[in-house]
């Protein structure tokens, strides 16, 4: 880290002549917005009131065609009900008195007497308004009163047409493509009692009027005088009341003319047989585009004068708002110098502070401090649930920092999860200590988060410089601190250290970790024609070599057996020791090394494998930036062919970051792995931006559980259920599980019940060398290394 001071703009305040243009020009401008949303309102209107005129007339010509079809249909109807009833029922009523030899007298009252049965059947069982049987001449042939008799003699001349009609159509002994007289309406019935039915004007009422044969000749004998059956329905009554309510034509009424209201409606009937006009079906339409238009009116009235309104009171407070937009530069200024998540000062507040501490004249006799604080583990926070719940914690942190230190101390946030403590007029030597002791005990404490749902244990590294005991420049004390920081990441972070010459010489711990890594693995990944590889010289730096350690992962079956072993590395430093990859991963990744040190784990775990049984595998961790190198396949497929491992005992372990990005070459590369034979896990399933579509379209062959969900079970119900979903979706999909993190034998039956296919962790076996591996069995190498790829190493 390397600390530069800000830089401060200081924007001058506006003139008189600006301010007064700047009004001007932002009143033109609210005046053609408030002409333009004005015009917008009208065209608006316009279209609404062109679209409801279309749509009320798109409507009543609906209703219109409604009400039409609905006469034809009830017109087709008497047709068809008297055919049937002509065809069917009407010809057995009759009594066979023309062979039974009686006489003619007595034949004509049973036969006037059953024409009377039929009318009367015909008004009380069909609901015909008037029946009429009549012989071919049209005379009445049943028993009638005198009124009745009126009322046919009236009616009679307008039954003609339609009598003559039926009067044809008997005498025809062809089929029903014969051709008809007039364009009465023919019933579908069989023949030879074909029903006609026509919609007229009688009694100056809209009228459907059919006509049907009821009587025939018994085979064999002489056809007598045909006699019809003439039904008669008036439509303007209860007919017209059932078709209102079938159409919803509101307050619908018949009337001879079209007398219809303002918001009325008049349909014209016509006689079906000469089109001539019998009258008018007079209701109240039903309208959207007007009801729509009576709803939206309004509104948009409102609309525009609350647009003319809040365009004039814009125009008023423009004045006082450019005034108020001074102010607000000025609060501009202090947000600029705060974090806006934990309202802390930021970086820029800091150095202005911090410039004004090595500025006073006290501080030749006042010692002050810095130190810089980095949170432990807030990455897997930020991964596991999410950014809200990391911010969640940086303001839990930075409320637990400053209750500790004093009121005069300056406590910032520089970013991230960095923090930096100004700590000044140091008089007590115990008082530095108390501090960051009570910060780091702090921070170790738990966190809950997401309202209780969630708890994280992460913890703080902190590296201090003391003033003016490291100089007088700012960049260099902070830089100092930054090399304490990273000392007391590298000593196994939750601590703290104060700089001291010693640490680094004059330079930057990181780089010091960096080139001590390049330097390992120059070494030790050097090509066998460089020569022998002799020890390093006298006087030469020794950083130690690196390591491949091997966990082991069983079989969830009887007896556990052994089905494979993850590759993990260690550097055997030196001088620190035996370093696990939290210590030198992200110095590798910073100095571009990962690659160089990603593919040498590769091929010492496939040299390894070799020697293993053949139903077993590897499992080797593989970065993001090794998987965005476009050749990433190649390379992994000459190592599989130098070391002679089957691609599928060699499994490479992934995390969902790495497929976040959706990154094209990743897909490609993953997919050429997969046409060789290579198997691919997703590790730490879960805890990061799970993704379900992540294991269909990249193939995924295992999912590894992680161990945060293993180290519940048995204490909370959501690590099984969190846990037991994971297992059957994948065996849903086929794919395999691993469970990692095992302790005890409790989570081992468990997992193993569960489903899991592989079970890995500390009851199985630690991460041991391979020389320690005794379940497999091993050989020793000899001194032959394999030439890292040119260029791997930044």
């Amino acid at each position: 880290m390397v600390f530069r001071g800000p830089h401060l703009h200081i924007v001058p305040p506006s003139s008189s002549n600006t301010f007064q243009q700047s009004w001007i020009t932002s009143g033109r401008i609210l005046f053609l917005i408030a002409v333009s949303g004005l015009g917008a309102i009208g065209l608006v209107a316009l279209s609404a009131l062109w679209a409801g005129a279309e749509s009320d007339s798109a409507a009543l010509d609906r209703q219109r065609q409604l009400v039409n079809a609905r006469l034809l249909e009830q017109v087709d109807q008497v047709a068809h009900v008297i055919g049937q009833f002509g065809s069917g029922y009407l010809t057995r009523v009759y009594p066979a008195a023309r062979s039974s030899g009686g006489s003619s007298s007595l034949d004509a009252l049973l036969t006037a007497a059953a024409a009377s049965g039929i009318s009367h059947t015909a008004m009380s069982a069909f609901g015909y308004d008037q029946a009429f049987v009549v012989d071919e001449n049209a005379r009445l042939q049943m028993l009638a009163d005198a009124k009745t008799e009126k009322r046919y003699r009236w009616m009679k001349p307008l039954f003609l047409p339609l009598l003559q009609d039926a009067k044809f159509a008997v005498s025809q002994d062809t089929a029903s493509t014969d051709p008809m007289p007039s364009a009465s309406h023919v019933s579908s019935t069989a023949r030879p009692n074909r029903a006609f039915a026509n919609l007229m004007r009688l009694e100056g009422r809209p009228t459907i009027v059919g006509v049907v044969a009821i009587n025939e000749a018994p085979e064999g004998q002489p056809q007598t005088t045909r006699q019809f059956l003439i039904v008669v329905r008036f439509i303007d009554g209860p007919a017209l009341d059932e078709l209102s309510r079938q159409q919803g034509l509101n307050g619908a009424r018949f009337a001879r003319t079209a007398d219809a209201d303002e918001n009325e409606v008049a349909f014209q009937i016509n006689a079906t047989a000469n089109g001539e006009p019998i009258g008018f079906i007079v209701w109240r339409p039903d309208l959207p585009g007007s009801r729509v238009i009576g709803r939206l009116m309004p509104a948009l009235s409102i609309a525009a004068l609350v647009i003319a309104i809040l365009f004039s009171v814009l125009l008023v407070r423009l004045r006082s708002s450019l005034g108020e937009l001074k102010k607000s530069e000025l609060h501009a200024r202090q947000l600029a110098l705060h974090d806006v998540l934990t309202e802390l000062p930021n970086r820029a507040l800091f150095a202005m502070r911090f410039e004004e501490c090595l500025a006073d004249p006290r501080n030749s006799t006042e010692r002050s401090a810095v130190a810089l604080l980095d949170l432990d583990r807030f990455k897997a926070v930020n991964d596991t649930f999410g950014h809200a719940a990391g911010d969640e914690l940086i303001r839990m942190a930075a409320q637990r920092i400053r209750a500790l230190l004093r009121p005069g101390d300056t406590l910032a946030r520089l970013g991230g999860d960095e923090f930096a403590v100004l700590l000044r007029d140091l008089k007590d030597d115990q008082l530095l200590p108390a501090i960051c002791e009570a910060i780091v005990a702090e921070l170790g404490k738990p966190f809950p988060l997401l309202g209780g749902e969630a708890v994280a244990r992460i913890g703080a590294s902190i590296g201090v410089t003391v003033v003016p005991d490291t100089g007088r420049n700012a960049d260099d004390i902070m830089r100092y601190a930054d090399v304490a920081l990273y000392e007391a990441k590298m000593g196994g972070r939750g601590q703290w250290r104060v700089y001291s010459p010693s640490m680094d010489g004059g330079r930057n711990a990181r780089d010091i970790l960096k080139h001590e890594l390049r330097e390992v693995l120059a070494r030790g990944t050097a090509s066998p024609a460089d020569g022998p590889q002799s020890d390093p010289p006298a006087n030469g730096p020794d950083f130690g070599s690196l390591e491949v350690y091997y966990q082991t992962v069983h079989r969830a079956k009887p007896g556990y057996s052994v089905s494979g072993a993850e590759a993990l590395v260690r550097w055997r430093h030196s001088q620190r020791g035996l370093l696990t990859p939290a210590s030198f991963i992200p110095a590798a990744e910073e100095g571009g090394l990962i690659d160089a040190l990603g593919f040498w784990v590769l091929r010492e775990a496939c040299r390894a494998a070799c020697r293993w049984p053949e139903n077993t595998f590897v499992a080797v961790n593989v970065s993001p930036a090794q998987l965005r190198r476009p050749n990433f396949a190649e390379e992994v497929i000459t190592v599989l062919q130098e070391s002679g491992l089957p691609p599928s005992r060699l499994e490479l372990e992934l995390t969902e970051s790495s497929l976040i990005e959706d990154n094209p070459d990743v897909y490609t590369v993953l997919k050429s792995l997969r046409s060789q034979g290579v198997q691919i896990s997703l590790d730490d399933f879960g805890t990061g931006f799970s993704c379900l579509s992540h294991l269909v379209r990249f193939d995924i062959d295992r999912i590894k559980i992680d161990r945060s969900f293993v180290s519940q079970l048995g204490t909370k119900a959501n690590g099984a259920a969190i846990i037991g979903a994971i297992v059957a979706l994948s065996r849903n999909l086929g794919i395999s599980t691993t469970a990692e993190g095992i302790e005890t034998e409790y989570q081992r039956d468990f997992l193993a019940a569960l489903g899991c296919t592989d079970l890995q962790g500390y009851l199985f076996s630690k991460p041991v060398s391979l020389d320690e591996l005794d379940c497999f069995p091993t050989a020793k190498y000899g001194d032959e290394l394999f030439p890292i790829v040119p260029g791997a190493i930044a």
